[in-house]
C-alpha cells in the first residue's frame, strides 16, 4: 500500500534513474519507495518526456486545451493507442488523469477545459426524437460502433449513443421509444421481460381495486349496521 506522506523529488529522480538503468524492476522500486507500481511507470513515462524536471514539485497545476483531452480520449476510444502510450504522448502527469477524462467524456459525451489538469465540468445528454435517435444508431452501426465519433458529429453523449444500439440490437425501432413518464402496462410490452412486469404490475393493479372495493363494501356494511341499532 502506498505511503500517505509525499515522495521527496530528489528520491523519485533517484530510483526511476535506477529502474532506467535496469538496477531493479518497477515492482521492486514500488516495494523500496512505498508507492503502488503505476506509479513508478508513471514517473518512468515523465521522466522519458520531460527529463528529471519533470518529477520535481510543481509550483502550479499543469493545464490542458478541451482539443488535447478529447484528441486523447478518442485515440484511446478508436483503439489506436494504450492508455500507456497516450499518456507518454500527450505528455500527462498519470495514467489515472487519462482514466478521469475518459470516464467523464463516456458519461456525459463532452469535456471542457477548466484551470488544472484534471477538472472537468461536463454537457447534459441532449433531447433527441426517435426518428433522430434511428439515424444516429444506423450512421453508428454503419461505422462499426463508433459511438465516440457519433456523439460528436451529432451532439449527444457517448452513453446515449451506446444505450440507443444496445435497446435497438435488442428490440429494434421499438428499443428507441421513449417511455419516461408513462405508467407501466399502458404501452405495448417489447420483451419477454417487460411482458412479464407489465403482467405482474396489471395484477397488482387489479388487486389493489379488489382492496378498494373490499375497504368500501366494509365500510358500508358498518354503516348499515349502526343504522339498525339506532
Amino acid at each position: 500500500m502506498s505511503r500517505k506522506n509525499k515522495i521527496d523529488p530528489a528520491e523519485k529522480v533517484k530510483i526511476i534513474e535506477r529502474v532506467l538503468a535496469d538496477e531493479i524492476s518497477a515492482t521492486e522500486a514500488a516495494r523500496l519507495i512505498g508507492v503502488d507500481e503505476s506509479s513508478i511507470r508513471d514517473w518512468r513515462n515523465l521522466y522519458l518526456s520531460d527529463g528529471p524536471s519533470a518529477l520535481m514539485v510543481q509550483s502550479n497545476n499543469k493545464t490542458y486545451s478541451k482539443e488535447l483531452k478529447l484528441q486523447a480520449v478518442q485515440e484511446y476510444l478508436d483503439g489506436k493507442s494504450s492508455q500507456r502510450d497516450i499518456v507518454k504522448k500527450y505528455h500527462l502527469r498519470s495514467s489515472s488523469q487519462l482514466r478521469n477524462w475518459i470516464k467523464v467524456y463516456t458519461t456525459h459525451g463532452e469535456i471542457k477545459s477548466r484551470t488544472s489538469g484534471g477538472g472537468s465540468y461536463m454537457r447534459k445528454a441532449r433531447s433527441t426524437t426517435p426518428g433522430e435517435r434511428l439515424a444516429i444508431v444506423q450512421d453508428c452501426l454503419a461505422n462499426d460502433k463508433n459511438y465516440g465519433a457519433m456523439a460528436l458529429k451529432y451532439q449527444c453523449s457517448y452513453q446515449q449513443v451506446r444505450n440507443w444500439v444496445k435497446r435497438y440490437e435488442e428490440m429494434g425501432s421499438a428499443g428507441l421509444e421513449d417511455r419516461r413518464g408513462h405508467r407501466v402496462g399502458t404501452m405495448p410490452s417489447r420483451t419477454p421481460e417487460e411482458e412479464m412486469r407489465d403482467r405482474i404490475a396489471e395484477l397488482e393493479r387489479l388487486n389493489r381495486d379488489l382492496q378498494m372495493e373490499n375497504d368500501l363494501l366494509k365500510k358500508v356494511r358498518e354503516l348499515e349496521m349502526k343504522d339498525r341499532y339506532l
